[in-house]
């Protein structure tokens, strides 16, 4: 199966249908979005054509398509416009082999590791920053933000494709 992975849209129509553009290039099955879909959070400027209207139009006609972890802005308010569900803390995925531990980032993350078996991958967003790293008994990755890059990093995703983690930019 291949996977377009994305996180952190934060309400931005402009590179949420940037994202789509490159989800449907890209050929994935599903989309697994990693939290903080429409709404920007106090601590982040308003993204470029902030919009959440336009993102919940964009994205609820793929809800058949996609997974996703609750972000920490997101709430039970964005989950009643949502057709797809939203407020799950972390999703287990067991795909090409690989056991993947997604979730936001804000609860479980490299600091606060969630219960997991060695090898496995921990996927998070939350961070804004594309990384990939090695840690001993897990992986970290992260597929960095849609919206709201940090650290001069690109608007970026991620795609698992036959066991492998590819970044993409928007």
């Amino acid at each position: 199966m291949k996977l377009f992975i994305a996180s952190d849209i934060h309400g931005s129509a402009y590179w949420c249908e940037k994202m789509l553009a490159a989800f449907e290039k890209s050929g994935a099955e599903k989309m697994l979005l990693l939290g903080d879909i429409l709404y920007h959070g106090p601590r982040n400027d308003l993204p470029e054509e902030y919009a959440p209207k336009k993102v919940i139009a964009m994205l609820n006609p793929l809800k058949e398509e996609i997974l996703c972890v609750r972000g920490n802005c997101d709430t039970e308010v964005d989950q009643m416009v949502l057709d797809f569900p939203i407020l799950a803390d972390y999703a287990l995925i067991c795909a090409d082999g690989l056991t993947i531990f997604a979730t936001h980032g804000h609860k479980f993350n490299c600091d606060d590791l969630p219960p997991m078996s060695k090898g496995t991958i921990l996927l998070h967003g939350h961070t804004h920053v594309p990384v990939i790293e090695e840690h001993g008994d897990f992986t970290y990755i992260n597929p960095g933000s849609v919206s709201i890059p940090k650290e001069n990093s690109a608007h970026s995703y991620l795609i698992l494709e036959n066991g492998k983690f590819t970044f993409g930019e928007l």
